[in-house]
């Protein structure tokens, strides 16, 4: 078995606003381990995006990680200073965005931004970071690369845009490669390019991969292994066949019922009832109770701890606990 290269320990992550604290990560706790795909998935505001902002130590000023622990090769990132965070972060590890357009520094050439990445990590001339360069950005499968490389982010489409930032990311051939909806403002076609471009970058350098979504399709079709994310915390975790195959948080099992599939015919499409919490000051109960059609009376008053449930399939839920304890 491959050894664990990223491992979260009970990460907390709170933003201080003039409503009160936001527990944006709430005891988050899974790892990744080498060459492998691990998937992140969940609603809008459940803690996905700030959780990989964490590991990456980009945390915006009104935030802080206030407890745990990130451990990276078993070196606590949270135990570095700046200085040895910016030597891992774009070298070791490295973080593709959700929007290349506002990512990207727009009076700068693409080729400028590569050859800056690449002279921050290893010692090389520019004129020999202008040929790697283009080597990068033929290898994300962009034609004209040597024209290319002059242009300005505004001259290239957003699938473009979006190979650029892999092309940045993969400059230094990072352990791993952390990807925050990289295909949601993408047509389907070239999202479909897109996830090839990570297959191939997860085979071809045995990178791991911490690929951040919310489309289930992107998750069946790329991941090794689930966290599903809820109101802060990890709810359940598997891996994906296994997640799909047999989901058992009612939120998962919501998730998946409000997927189409092809061949069946729905007059609607399922929803899950209600509204995602507010994360300011939320207290101790499961932040799905008010949404579950299976709310018990302990759902209200306690917050489900993640447990283990037929060997690598963990679940935060009342209803498995009380099943346990008949």
């Amino acid at each position: 078995m491959s050894k664990t290269l990223v491992e979260l320990k009970d990460l907390q992550t709170h933003f201080h606003t003039e409503e009160g604290t936001v527990k944006a990560v709430n005891h988050v706790s899974f790892s990744v381990r080498e060459g492998e795909t691990v998937c992140v998935v969940g609603e809008s505001g459940c803690g996905k995006s700030v959780t990989a902002l964490s590991i990456m130590g980009l945390i915006a000023d009104s935030g802080e990680v206030v407890d745990g622990d990130i451990l990276f090769e078993n070196r606590s990132l949270l135990e570095m200073d700046e200085k040895e965070i910016r030597k891992l972060r774009g070298n070791e590890m490295a973080m593709i965005f959700q929007e290349p357009m506002t990512s990207l520094n727009p009076v700068f050439t693409v080729g400028e931004q590569l050859v800056e990445a690449l002279m921050e990590h290893e010692i090389i001339s520019k004129k020999e970071a202008y040929k790697r360069a283009i080597k990068l950005i033929r290898k994300v499968g962009i034609a004209r690369a040597d024209e290319i490389v002059h242009s300005y982010p505004h001259q290239l489409s957003g699938g473009m845009l979006q190979r650029i930032m892999i092309a940045i990311a993969l400059s230094c051939n990072p352990k791993l490669l952390i990807a925050d909806e990289p295909t949601t403002a993408l047509d389907v076609t070239i999202q479909a390019q897109i996830l090839d471009l990570l297959r191939q970058v997860k085979g071809e350098f045995n990178t791991s991969i911490l690929l951040i979504t919310h489309d289930l399709g992107v998750v069946a079709e790329m991941a090794d292994y689930v966290v599903v994310m809820y109101g802060g915390k990890v709810i359940e975790e598997a891996p994906v066949l296994e997640l799909f195959k047999n989901p058992k948080h009612p939120y998962t099992q919501g998730l998946l019922k409000s997927k189409p599939v092809m061949g069946q015919r729905k007059d609607r499409l399922y929803s899950i009832p209600g509204q995602v919490p507010n994360l300011v000051g939320l207290g101790e109960f499961c932040y799905f109770s008010d949404r579950c059609e299976h709310c018990m009376e302990i759902c209200q008053t306690q917050t489900p701890q993640l447990q283990g449930h037929e060997g690598t399939h963990k679940v935060a839920c009342w209803l498995y606990e009380e099943r346990a304890g008949q």
